[in-house]
């Protein structure tokens, strides 16, 4: 099996593990998931054993045995990106025959860190499971509830925040296309917001297929409009450092807030802006660079 894991590589074999699931019994997936992230680390062939021994978990969390949810909610932070994707097909499967129950329990994970939160929306963003009004509106209640929270988010650094992001980067465009009416009407909503990591995950459903597979003027209007916002010119935490040569160039930076390209001195939301007079004549100096 380490054999045809597809590891090292881009792509792990997951129709073995779901096969490695449908066939394996409760020992073979304890003795699985024993693997941690020093013995099995990132794209080793071991690393796709606790990956099968994930997924396994989630088959049998759908035959009955809910005490596995607290195993699948430690797992949702394993430092291993497979791993935590493997949380999110055991999820599924339990969907497959309880969505009311998967939407419960992801409403409380949607309520926790961020990659909870971030586990909680793949496993609901899966199209074979919102077939239903009423599982997509739940389901766009959740991605509401999480992208809510993104704006009260202090360190937009962190490596959890941004697997969070990214995750909503698409999730959105999935639970939309299940209830088009009033899915549009949630992201035009935060279309519409000044946050800019909000506005980036927004950014990112408009470039999927899907959206424009749904409604492709809908998503014209909203680039367009986008493009035309002179507000989001720039990236999320993307930084400046601005070294003063001379005390005179101090004025520059009153233009700068003067226009708005700043909010205030030292640390705002997207700009760090850092004074330091050096010595010698010459003119200011700038440069930035991508976070």
């Amino acid at each position: 099996m380490l054999k045809e894991s597809g590891l090292p590589g881009p792509r792990g074999n997951i129709e073995l593990a779901q096969v490695v699931a449908n066939e394996g019994n409760r020992r073979l997936f304890q003795r699985y998931i024993t693997y941690t992230a020093e013995e099995a680390p990132v794209n080793s062939p071991y690393e796709f054993l606790t990956f099968c021994g994930i997924v396994g978990l989630g088959r049998l969390l759908a035959e009955g045995d809910t005490s596995l949810i607290k195993t699948l909610h430690q797992f949702a932070s394993d430092p291993r990106w497979r791993i935590r994707e493997g949380v999110a097909i055991a999820l599924q499967r339990l969907g497959d025959v309880n969505m009311e129950r998967l939407i419960a329990v992801m409403r409380e994970w949607g309520q926790g860190t961020a990659l909870e939160q971030r586990a909680a929306a793949a496993a609901l963003c899966e199209p074979r499971l919102l077939g239903r009004a009423q599982y997509a509106r739940a389901v766009l209640g959740i991605l509401d509830q999480i992208t809510m929270g993104i704006e009260q988010v202090e360190n937009r650094r962190s490596d959890d925040f941004l697997t969070l992001r990214k995750g909503l980067g698409y999730c959105w465009s999935v639970a939309v296309v299940a209830l088009p009416i009033e899915g549009k009407a949630l992201m035009e909503k935060w279309m519409d917001k000044s946050d800019k990591d909000v506005r980036w995950i927004m950014k990112e459903n408009l470039k999927k297929a899907r959206l424009v597979r749904m409604d492709a003027d809908w998503v014209k209007k909203w680039r367009g409009k986008d493009e035309h916002s002179t507000k989001d010119d720039y990236p999320a935490r993307y930084y400046a450092v601005v070294v003063f040569h001379c005390p005179h160039t101090i004025p520059a930076v009153v233009d700068l807030l003067a226009v708005g390209l700043v909010g205030s001195l030292g640390i705002c939301h997207d700009f760090h802006i850092g004074l330091r007079h050096q010595p010698g004549a010459g003119r200011a100096a700038s440069s930035r660079s991508d976070c």
